[in-house]
């Protein structure tokens, strides 16, 4: 699950600068003095560009802004536009890769294939099943729970993979698989808990409800989340897909469905619009949904950027490492409860991925040491996508 099918991405490109240099000698000196004389700007881009900690920075800065973004535009109480924010930010990532490309910043993205379309399509459905249940999870519940409660999607993910692909599932794997799910139930009680001590009676119900709904939500995101990341893992072998390739279908095709369901299924009246947007904070959800859209294209590049100057390795451990922050970002952002079960539950959780990266570590390298030829591939893009997704 954590195989990548490029270490250094299509980021090669920027090595063409050292083919440059080699020629310098036989151009004479004229040729030379401007690689001597580059401006300091320059050189300064090119070692951040080659900079593994910038890389695991840009990463982790990235996955926890939209996050905390994502929950700040979905926390308000009268929120009921979600097909309309996904539609936003699907619309807003489509219109920046098209941009990008454009300005030849993505070289290697295909053009549009409507035969690879109708393929990719179901799969993209399942996309949008994921991202709503997971947008109305965090509506639900604050971003400690839901980040905790992501960490059950590897369990389902482990296990689909055992019965589809062949996977297997070690001892200190299943030891991190318990850890998990101790630290969710942990992290359950200790949110109920504080429900409970921090409300009146009267109040208790409808707070345990909005909880229960939470819960409910989150457990269909782990299911729809794992159906995504497992079909696509099928079908992308087939596909061929590479780099943003992923990304642009996903969002090109989940516009039409996004915006028909939001027609069909929320309410456009301008009172409902006037709920949703108060005048106090319209700029900042606007800006918000904005910010989100550019968000995916932000965690995908600097997925690959980590990947290429670090090593897939320290990107699956950055990853479980990124929780951590994730995790108390809510605590700080959002007022979250802090007592001594919520901090134990993020604590564990923490844990818990570090054991699980460890385990597929040893499992990668005793694999790679036996068949080293059989292992199944999947694009680094693609791979950001389903991290993104566990985040």
């Amino acid at each position: 699950m954590s195989n990548k099918k490029n270490e250094d991405i299509e980021m090669r490109a920027v090595d063409g600068n050292d083919f440059g240099g080699e020629k310098d000698p036989f151009l004479g000196r004229p040729a030379s003095r401007p690689r001597q004389e580059a401006p300091p700007i320059g050189a300064f881009i090119e070692t951040i560009d080659h900079s593994p900690g910038a890389s695991i920075l840009a990463y982790c800065l990235a996955s926890i802004s939209m996050t905390v973004v994502n929950k700040y535009v979905v926390s308000g109480s009268e929120w009921n536009l979600m097909f309309f924010y996904l539609a936003v930010q699907s619309i807003v990532c489509t219109l920046a890769i098209l941009l990008f490309r454009q300005l030849g910043m993505f070289k290697n993205l295909a053009p549009f294939d409507s035969t690879k379309a109708k393929k990719w399509f179901p799969i993209s459905l399942l996309l949008v099943g994921m991202i709503y249940t997971g947008g109305k999870a965090l509506q639900f519940l604050s971003v400690p729970v839901y980040t905790i409660f992501k960490n059950l999607t590897i369990i389902v993910i482990a296990y689909g993979e055992v019965l589809w692909f062949g996977g297997s599932v070690t001892p200190m794997t299943l030891l991190s698989f318990g850890l998990m799910v101790l630290s969710s139930v942990i992290a359950a009680w200790a949110d109920i808990q504080a429900v409970v001590d921090g409300v009146h009676s009267h109040e208790a119900s409808a707070a345990l409800s909005t909880l229960n709904a939470g819960y409910a939500w989150m457990g269909m995101n782990v299911f729809c989340t794992a159906s995504y990341v497992l079909g696509m893992r099928k079908v992308i072998k087939k596909m061929n897909f590479k780099d943003y390739d992923t990304m642009f279908y996903n969002n090109l095709l989940t516009i039409p469905v996004l915006i028909v369901f939001s027609l069909l299924a929320e309410d456009w009246s301008s009172a409902n619009l006037a709920k949703n947007f108060p005048k106090e904070s319209r700029n900042a959800l606007m800006i918000g949904m904005i910010y989100s859209g550019l968000a995916a294209i932000f965690i995908s590049y600097c997925s690959a950027w980590c990947i290429r100057v670090t090593s897939s390795t320290t990107y699956s451990m950055v990853g479980s490492l990124n929780k951590l922050p994730i995790a108390v970002s809510g605590l700080i952002f959002f007022d979250a409860p802090i007592t001594f079960g919520s901090v134990s539950a993020i604590i564990l959780g923490f844990v818990s991925g570090l054991v699980f990266t460890w385990a597929k570590v040893r499992q990668k390298a005793q694999s790679v040491g036996i068949l080293p030829t059989t292992k199944p591939t999947m694009s680094a893009s693609s791979q950001s996508n389903r991290d993104a997704a566990n985040s």
